[in-house]
Order: structure tokens, then C-alpha cells, then sequence
């Protein structure tokens, strides 16, 4: 009896893997070079170390004989000030203070800690905290000072459970793919702090380096955390052309506007700190690296939301495809220009009080020293990711076409990771000739379909 080489039912033709080998192809061609690309400028830009020094007023540092000990607050009182004590013996009633009692952790009896009336004014300090104070017994014995002064709270436990939370909530729910989102903010960190700020320091060009150290760590977090596929590669090509749209626009405005961060304290630090560091160069290169979160979700997103009406309608027309996702993205692109706009707000928020209450007109306060930076922050970032969108879903829906096909392995293989398991087993696998295809257009049965066929419960 001989073999039939007609197609089974649910395999690709000829035809169609031809198109999906082009499409990759065509995938690569792109994508490949501009990973070089930005390989190369990353070595070509990288730090040498040998930056001229830049001497910066430390608030940590202190003198011989100053240490910053640490303690827990035992009890708090408002009682004459203890640096105060030489009005006191001159018969001079002496102002009252907060003082904090702080058993120092390094052992010993509770010692006088005075907070500073801007700390006190807002009650903040409570029996239990644990602070962080300048020890200056062996220094200020004679002289009336405080020998001990409130510097900071240690927050190293609410944040530690914070960060654990955050991990194990985002583990919890995206499961593998979380963890790999986890690790892979590691390595944008990383890139940040080793390739982008000392290059800043170091005076490379700031365009350049916003641009490259972006591109490298959108190219290594995507596919790290979404694996390599078509779908993550077409997200990645929407991502590189937003950053590319947001540091041509970054650049212009920058200049345009003359944001040279004389009105930021830190800033005006660092502007007398060495003639070698450009502030504007640093707010240009702050401007690009401000969006790489919203554009990556809004390209991934819009790369998945073409893969799954796909899934749902493999024989719909790519117009169809494309004016579909188009509204998925007009609903993302409304809320995400709120996010970023509301981020920002809430992050400069004590600014925004403070400038409110100038005798000023709004134009006037949007456009000011003081806001100015954050608006175009807002503005370019927007701009970038909502026309990143419209180039995502149009490259998505040519690509998809052209590769994907009726339950194809990229989204079985999501949908077994996403589940876990032996059903998940089952879902990544291709489906036999003929078994649980859909009659009427052909399509492999989905996780929950094929686990009613094997007659267990689809587990959610």
C-alpha cells in the first residue's frame, strides 16, 4: 500500500512554510544587524575608567571621632534640647525639643537622640523604629552640641518585604516568565549601572549611549523573558523603532527647550562638581531611558494581541487582523498616556504643591525651569510608544500571516508553560492526523478542548 504525501489535516503546506521560513528570515535580516549594531557601540562606548576625578560633597562622610551608629527608639519625649544644656547651667530656659531615647544596636545604654524640628514637626518617630543618628560624644564633649543627631530612618526591612512580595506575587502569577522578567531587570540594572552612568560620567555622548545601552537591554529582557519566537521578535522591532522616535525627539527638545537642570539641587551639585559632565547630556540621555517600561508593554502587548486573534481566526484578512488590534491598542495607548502622565505627577508631586502656590500663570508654570523637564519627559515618551503601536501591530499581522498557522507550536509551547504539567505536555504537543481537528476550519483543539477530550477537567 503506498504512502500518501498529501498534507495531513492541521500540518502547514509547502506554500506556507516557505512564507514562514521568509518571514523569519526577513525576521533575522533585520533584527540581526541591529544587534550588532548595538553590540559594537556598546563596546566602542564602554567606560575606561578613567574619568578625571570629580570631588562630591558627601552627606555620609564624617570627621575623626564621628561615627553613624544605629539604634531602635525606646520611647520618645519633648523635653529640653540637648544642646541646650550650657543655656541651661546659665540659668537660660533652654527651647524644647523631640528627643528619641535609641538603644544603640552595637550594645550599650540608651542614648538622647535630638530630631531636628522638621522631622518632629511630622511625628514620624515612634518607639519601635529603628534610626540611624551621628555619634559626636568624642568630639562635642565641651562645646554644648548635641553629642547625638537624628540622620535617617533604616527602612531595610519594610523594603526587604516589599521586594520579596513583589517577587513572589509576580512568580505567582506569570509563574516561569515572571521569574525570567525578575532576572532580566537584574541585567537592565546592570547595563545601567555599569555601562550607563560611569559612560555619563566619563562625558561620552549621551545620545549615543541612551541609545545603545536601551537598545541592548530591550533586546536581552524581551527575549529572556518571552523566549525567542516571531511574536517576541516583532514586539522587539516596534520597541527599537519607538526608541528611535524618542531619542530623535529626546535630542531636538532637549536643545529646543534648553533643559540644563540649573533648577535641580542634585543637578546644580554635579554642574559645580566637574565641567566634564554635561547636565543636559544626562537629562537627554534620562528622557530615553524614562519609556523603555511603557514601550516594551505596549509593543509586547500588541504583538500578543495579533497573535491571539489569529488563534481565534486564522482565516480572517490581515486588514481584519490589523483594525482589530488597532483597538485593542487605541484603548492601550488611552490608558497608557495616563499612566505615564500620573507616574510622573505622583513623582513630583512636592514640586507640583510648591509651584502651585507661586503667583503664576499655568502656561507659565508648565513651561518654567521647575516642570518643564517633566512635561517633555511626558510628551516624548508619549509620542514614541503610541507610534510604536500602530508599526507593531502592522509588522505583527504581516509576520503572523506569513508564519503562524492554526494553533501554531510558538503559542502551544506559551500555553504549556503557562500551565505546567502533563496536561501542559499535552497541549505543546502537535495533534495526530485528524485528531481533534476542527472539522470546519481545520484548527488543533485549544489546552481546555483537549483536555474535555481526554476526559479531565481543563485546568485553569
Amino acid at each position: 500500500m503506498g504512502h500518501s504525501h498529501l498534507p495531513t489535516a492541521g500540518e502547514p503546506t509547502r506554500a506556507a512554510l516557505a512564507a514562514r521560513r521568509r518571514a523569519n528570515r526577513l525576521l533575522a535580516w533585520i533584527l540581526v544587524p541591529l544587534g550588532l549594531l548595538a553590540v559594537t557601540g556598546m563596546l566602542l562606548l564602554w567606560p575606561d575608567g578613567q574619568a578625571q576625578e570629580i570631588n562630591v560633597a558627601d552627606p555620609y562622610a564624617t570627621a575623626d571621632g564621628v561615627s553613624i551608629d544605629t539604634g531602635s527608639v525606646q520611647r520618645v519625649s519633648v523635653e529640653d534640647c540637648p544642646s541646650s544644656a550650657t543655656l541651661t547651667q546659665a540659668g537660660v530656659q533652654a527651647p524644647q525639643c523631640q528627643v528619641a531615647y535609641t538603644l544603640p544596636s552595637g550594645g550599650g545604654a540608651a542614648v538622647p537622640v535630638e530630631v531636628p524640628p522638621e522631622v518632629a514637626k511630622t511625628n514620624a518617630i515612634e518607639a519601635g523604629d529603628t534610626v540611624r543618628y551621628l555619634n559626636l560624644e568624642n568630639v562635642m564633649v565641651d562645646s554644648g552640641a548635641p553629642p547625638y543627631i537624628f540622620m535617617d530612618f533604616v527602612r531595610s526591612v519594610p523594603i526587604a518585604v516589599l521586594a520579596v512580595l513583589y517577587a513572589a506575587v509576580v512568580i505567582a502569577v506569570a509563574r516561569w516568565r515572571g521569574l525570567r522578567a525578575l532576572i532580566g531587570l537584574g541585567g537592565a540594572y546592570a547595563v545601567l549601572a555599569g555601562f550607563i552612568l560611569p559612560g555619563l560620567v566619563e562625558g561620552k555622548p549621551p545620545l549615543l549611549l541612551g541609545l545603545v545601552g536601551s537598545s541592548v537591554i530591550m533586546i536581552g529582557v524581551l527575549y529572556f523573558a518571552h523566549g525567542f519566537s516571531a511574536r517576541t521578535s516583532t514586539a522587539l522591532l516596534g520597541t527599537l523603532f519607538g526608541l528611535a522616535i524618542t531619542a530623535g525627539l529626546a535630542a531636538w527638545a532637549t536643545d529646543a527647550a534648553h533643559l540644563i537642570g540649573v533648577d535641580n539641587e542634585n543637578a546644580y551639585t554635579l554642574i559645580n562638581a566637574s565641567d566634564q559632565l554635561s547636565i543636559s547630556g544626562i537629562i537627554l540621555c534620562g528622557l530615553i531611558i524614562s519609556g523603555l517600561g511603557v514601550l516594551n508593554d505596549v509593543t509586547i502587548t500588541q504583538s500578543s494581541a495579533v497573535w491571539e486573534m489569529y488563534e481565534l481566526a486564522p482565516g480572517a484578512s490581515a486588514k481584519r487582523l490589523f483594525s482589530g488590534a488597532m483597538r485593542v491598542g487605541r484603548d492601550h495607548i488611552a490608558s497608557t498616556v495616563y499612566t505615564i502622565a500620573f507616574a510622573y505627577a505622583g513623582a513630583a508631586l512636592p514640586v507640583l504643591i510648591l509651584v502651585s502656590l507661586y503667583d503664576r500663570t499655568v502656561l507659565e508654570s508648565l513651561t518654567g525651569g521647575e516642570l518643564a523637564e517633566e512635561v517633555i519627559r511626558t510628551l516624548v515618551g508619549s509620542i514614541g510608544l503610541v507610534l510604536a503601536i500602530p508599526v507593531t501591530t502592522a509588522v505583527a499581522v504581516l509576520v503572523v500571516k506569513a508564519v503562524g498557522s492554526p494553533r501554531s507550536g510558538e503559542t502551544a509551547a506559551q500555553d504549556a508553560e503557562d500551565a505546567g504539567g502533563e496536561d501542559a505536555v499535552s497541549a505543546a504537543a502537535p495533534a495526530g492526523p485528524g485528531q481533534g481537528i476542527d472539522p470546519t476550519t481545520g484548527a488543533q483543539p485549544g489546552l481546555r478542548e483537549r483536555a474535555a477530550l481526554r476526559g479531565r477537567p481543563a485546568r485553569e
